[in-house]
């Protein structure tokens, strides 16, 4: 039996979940690629920062992405983060909407998707905004990754 008070319950919490649907939705703004992420806009461009990477001896992190997604929208803010914390890792972005044959080409599932790459070359993956799993990786990779040079030799 439905009574008022079940009733005025039922449209609480109705209430409830749509005011934190629209506030965990795109009316804020989220930033993508702060800090030391570098937002990949060509094939071109993705080319030359795996190059740049294989110079400096760095893992590379690529996160592929969508902005109307929302735990790609939870993640980004900790993403941006952890850049300035594992600087031995080249942090890269990917809008899958914005590159789609090239996010294609990478088989991209779900959003987001997170490749490690040495070399070029997938050494680790990750599917979801799992922070914790995220964090695990990095610390592991940053761990086995070699010292940085801070600067280049002039000799």
């Amino acid at each position: 039996m439905v009574t008022k008070a079940n009733l005025l319950s039922y449209r609480l919490l109705i209430a409830d979940i749509a005011s934190h649907t629209k506030d965990d939705d795109s009316d804020q703004h989220v930033e993508f690629a702060s800090g030391n992420v570098t937002l990949i806009t060509t094939k071109e461009s993705w080319e030359q920062k795996l190059e740049e990477a294989r110079k400096d001896g760095k893992i590379v992190l690529a996160n592929f992405s969508a902005v109307w997604c929302g735990p790609c929208k939870v993640i980004a803010p900790y993403y941006c983060e952890m850049s300035e914390k594992y600087t031995s890792i080249m942090f890269l972005l990917v809008d899958v909407d914005e590159l789609t044959d090239f996010s294609t080409s990478w088989d991209i599932k779900a959003t987001p998707t997170f490749f490690f790459l040495k070399d070029g070359q997938e050494i680790d993956k990750l599917v979801g905004a799992n922070k914790p799993e995220l964090e695990k990786k990095l610390v592991a990779i940053a761990d086995s990754a070699p010292p940085q040079n801070k600067q280049q030799s002039l000799v």
